[in-house]
């Protein structure tokens, strides 16, 4: 009985070896690291950011009613019974807005000259999400605004033409337009500010054996009405 002993107890520790090479095996890899220890030092991958882009540097518009000044409207639209002008309405004033003018200057038997003024304004923000800062947004709807004029229902001898001095970038579109039996002479300049886009139209014909006015005087006109409605954007946000 006491010799048997020492007998098992060799026995079971043999038995014993197999089973922690099994489980040696098990948790080691071919380079003596363990698995665990390797998927933990995996990298992980890091979130994407969201693009910068700058920031708009106009927050706000200034009232389209008030962006040209009264003398201006005056010597522009003789005649008119609403030197405020009328306010196109917007349900969001801080992006679009827009105002408008019109008068008859009567000469009685010399014909009478009328004159019709619009103004509107748009403004862009940033778009993170997209990567798209305000500026490039307002430089796209410049490109649009100017495409619209220049595709009006009816317009005959579209002609363009850069307007340096108003605004980061302007650009004038003039036509002549058939309405109510009567040629009318037109000018639509349209000018970016930074994040702002400002379009201005002014046109006007002869009534009654009037002449018609001419295109530089049209156009001229709509030069100084419009660098005062970009001005104007720049003060709003003063």
């Amino acid at each position: 009985m006491h010799r048997s002993a020492p007998r098992l107890t060799r026995i079971l520790a043999c038995a014993a070896v197999p089973v922690m090479l099994v489980v040696a095996g098990c948790s080691s890899n071919s380079d003596g690291k363990s698995e665990d220890s390797a998927s933990s030092a995996s990298p992980i991958p890091e979130a994407k950011k969201s693009p910068t882009v700058a920031p708009a540097k106009f927050a706000k518009l200034p009232d389209p009613c008030d962006s040209i000044g009264e003398k201006t409207i005056e010597d522009l639209v003789p005649g008119t019974k609403t030197k405020g002008g009328t306010d196109g309405k917007s349900s969001d004033v801080s992006r679009r807005g827009s105002c408008s003018w019109n008068g008859l200057d009567d000469n009685g038997v010399k014909g009478s000259q009328y004159r019709w003024l619009d103004v509107s304004f748009l403004r862009y923000d940033s778009d993170a999400s997209l990567g798209v800062s305000a500026e490039q947004r307002a430089e796209e709807s410049y490109e649009k605004e100017i495409a619209k004029a220049k595709a009006t229902e009816g317009a005959k001898d579209v002609k363009t033409s850069p307007a340096p001095g108003i605004g980061d970038e302007a650009t004038t579109v003039n036509f002549r337009l058939r309405k109510t039996d009567e040629d009318f002479t037109y000018a639509t300049v349209v000018a970016r500010t930074e994040n702002g886009v400002v379009t201005l139209t002014y046109n006007g014909t002869g009534y009654a054996g009037a002449k018609n006015p001419s295109t530089s005087d049209i156009t001229k006109d709509a030069l100084k009405a419009a660098k005062e409605a970009v001005a104007s954007v720049t003060t709003a946000n003063k």
